[in-house]
């Protein structure tokens, strides 16, 4: 069903005409329509842009879609249903859970005997070995893959898209971790002469975790951005069930994966055996450990939003997370518009080598970007009556107009996962971010996403039991109830019994095709 756009009339046809350009001005006086109506800037090119969603008719098919509970991906997925039922006079159901719930409320669905009560659901790929190579969902068209959209994706997040060599979904944001820092603080002069001091060497944004730690110390407790409030060093999330297994991940990665070895961090791929308990991750612990005591009041028990908020609110220096954390510390709103820059996550200047069972120490620091849960991602059950209906749908929520938009909206939780997100000038035009701020974050990026040493996150059957056991060891030693190595100890019996109980050849399978991503390399835009 088209909508109505705005009516020619007799002498605007016939004054057209006369220009000889009567086709061209029709549709741009629609352009201009679609672009009152909905809150886009442009009109894209794309086979699920508005114009052509608008020309569907959906008047008697009904979609039921499962996404997160808004603000994040929820708020966005209301949005673009609105939007499309607008458009082709579709019905869409929309059943929303939280993030905790939404892997257990997809198994549900999936394991019923049932038919899925669902036509699309949002996921994350991290399970794409618990629901794509199940046949819960029904693999992209030749049609949708062909399309200029799905082209200008990142490659990374094309390639998390997949299970076996068949595409299952697409990306509808993109994760990774990095750090953010106040550049009011690290570039103070009297507080770089007082660092310097005191560690005897510059006050630079932190390239190691051990620099982390020693800016973190120096900035902690005491009111350095002059607001008459005390300020900590940093922030992180460390609930056990708030993200505390990405934030130790991020941290023990560059102790871990070598960059000549390229080798695996949590198992030993011939054999499975868990890895995590092994001398790099200890140190990541130990690191841990050792800066707890700088974190905010309750800074034990935060989960992502305490972190990300906390840093926006100014109460930190330092932040390694996802994107959320700067956006909202940059909105239009914020006191911090002005004073935050990005930088890699820290790296650090000894690694673990695996192969002779002994550190190495490097002079530069060895990077290890995290690409931790690498988005959200949104699908169509294979079971779905109306699969037309729904991948376009889905090319709909992700087409470019409705990805520029949706990433100017901090609360919507969408980060940048198409190849033109990397470029400064969108930042500055669209968020009105400093040229400096702009450059320093799409450089953040593309160094992260394209590195050639970064981590994928454990991409395997019964993710979410490792992570759950993981983060639960993590927190114990966080809390004192064990020492680093006890709680890396248990955590790896643990992670063993959860692998026999599998199926030792099915994780050994899974975990070797995810190496193989994890081992591509992309050439990085300019």
């Amino acid at each position: 069903m088209r909508l109505n756009c705005l009516v020619i009339t007799y002498y605007i046809s016939f004054f057209s005409l006369l220009l000889g350009n009567h086709a061209a001005f029709a549709q741009s006086i629609k352009t201009i329509d679609y672009l009152k109506k909905f809150p886009i800037s442009f009109i894209s090119d794309s086979p699920y842009s508005y114009p052509a969603i608008d020309a569907k008719d959906y008047r008697n098919i009904s979609l039921n879609i499962l996404t997160l509970s808004p603000p994040v991906i929820g708020e966005p997925t209301q949005l673009h249903a609105q939007q499309f039922e607008q458009l082709t006079g579709a019905k869409l159901n929309i059943t929303s859970v939280s993030s905790s719930e939404l892997f257990n409320s997809l198994t549900l669905a999936f394991s019923n005997r049932q038919p899925i009560p669902f036509d699309v659901v949002v996921f994350s790929p991290i399970w794409a070995a618990d629901f794509m190579s199940k046949g819960y969902l029904e693999p992209l068209p030749e049609s949708f893959l062909n399309a200029n959209q799905w082209q200008k994706i990142m490659p990374i997040y094309q390639t998390l898209q997949q299970w076996n060599g068949r595409f299952y979904s697409t990306p509808i944001d993109g994760d990774k971790l990095f750090m953010c820092y106040r550049i009011d603080a690290f570039e103070n002069q009297n507080y770089q002469k007082r660092f310097k001091e005191k560690f005897d060497y510059d006050l630079i944004p932190p390239q190691t975790w051990k620099q982390y730690q020693d800016a973190a110390e120096f900035f902690s407790d005491w009111d350095w951005d002059n607001d008459k409030e005390r300020e900590y060093g940093l922030v992180e999330m460390t609930q056990r069930e708030g993200q505390v297994f990405w934030q130790f991940v991020a941290r023990a990665a560059p102790y871990c994966k070598h960059p000549q070895l390229k080798n695996a961090i949590f198992f030993n791929p011939d054999t499975m055996k868990p890895l995590i308990n092994s001398p790099c991750w200890a140190q990541a612990l130990k690191d841990m450990l050792a800066v707890k005591r700088l974190y905010p009041p309750d800074g034990l028990n935060f989960t992502l939003a305490d972190a990300i908020f906390t840093f926006a609110r100014g109460q930190t220096a330092l932040l390694v997370n996802w994107d959320d954390g700067l956006m909202l510390a940059t909105n239009k709103d914020s006191n911090l518009r002005n004073k935050v820059a990005t930088a890699l996550s820290p790296g650090a200047h000894k690694i673990w080598n695996t192969n002779i069972k002994q550190w190495e120490e490097v002079s530069q620091a060895n990077y290890a970007p995290f690409i931790a849960l690498g988005g959200w991602s949104m699908g169509v059950t294979a079971n779905s009556k109306n699969k037309e209906a729904a991948f376009n749908f889905i090319g709909f929520f992700s087409n470019p107009e409705n990805c520029s938009h949706d990433l100017t909206i901090g609360r919507y939780g969408i980060n940048p996962y198409r190849i033109n997100d990397l470029d400064a000038k969108f930042w500055t035009g669209k968020l009105n971010f400093t040229p400096k701020l702009a450059q320093s974050y799409t450089q953040t990026l593309k160094t992260s996403l394209y590195h050639p040493n970064r981590v994928l996150d454990l991409r395997i059957p019964n993710n979410q039991l490792y992570v759950h056991s993981l983060s639960n060891y993590i927190s114990k030693a966080l809390n004192g109830s064990l020492k680093a190595q006890e709680a890396l100890d248990a955590a790896a019996k643990e992670w063993h019994e959860i692998t026999l109980k599998a199926g030792l050849e099915q994780q050994k399978q899974a975990y070797s095709a995810l190496l193989k991503l994890e081992k591509l390399e992309f050439k990085e835009p300019p």
